[in-house]
């Protein structure tokens, strides 16, 4: 589906108030209630917080939860995209060997890295009931929702020493 920028434009400038109004893992939680309901083709959106070696769910909107609340970045398309440093895009998750399965009707999926001053702090993942679904205006898109919510990333604190 081509996201047209007389949709992509506005949605932009309200995730941006989003993250001025809010902090943190609130802002996170309303940047993906209003993905997921600007876009029809959004069932499921969820932004993860890269600790470590893993990715931990930070804010989601769906019909349902996830139960994959924490992610080895060596597993999973999610994984992949921390991985890689690069976006990943599949039409059909069926036909990928990488694919966390999650929810059954679930039959393509987008994950995007968020960034800040060029370091992987986290991820926006979002999945579509369709084969197809996402396209490279969803990519871009959604490369630009990252740009504007890496400050809501917020790290989290190293481990104490042993």
């Amino acid at each position: 589906m081509t996201l047209p920028s007389r949709q992509t434009r506005p949605s932009l400038l309200q995730i941006e108030a989003i993250v001025l109004r809010l902090r943190g893992e609130a802002a996170l939680a309303e940047v993906c209630r209003f993905l997921r309901t600007e876009f029809s083709h959004f069932d499921w959106v969820g932004v993860y917080r890269l600790e470590g070696t893993e990715l931990a769910l930070s804010g989601w909107d769906g019909a349902q939860p996830t139960e994959h609340v924490r992610i080895p970045i060596d597993r999973g398309l999610c994984g992949r995209a921390v991985r890689e440093g690069a976006s990943v895009v599949v039409a059909d998750v069926r036909e990928s060997p990488e694919y966390l399965a999650c929810f059954v009707d679930t039959r393509s999926e987008i994950v995007v890295p968020v960034r800040v001053g060029g370091t992987i702090v986290g991820e926006i993942d979002v999945d579509g009931r369709t084969v197809g679904a996402f396209d490279d205006s969803d990519r871009r898109f959604l490369e630009e929702v990252a740009r504007r919510i890496g400050p809501s990333i917020v790290p989290a604190p190293p481990p104490p020493p042993a």
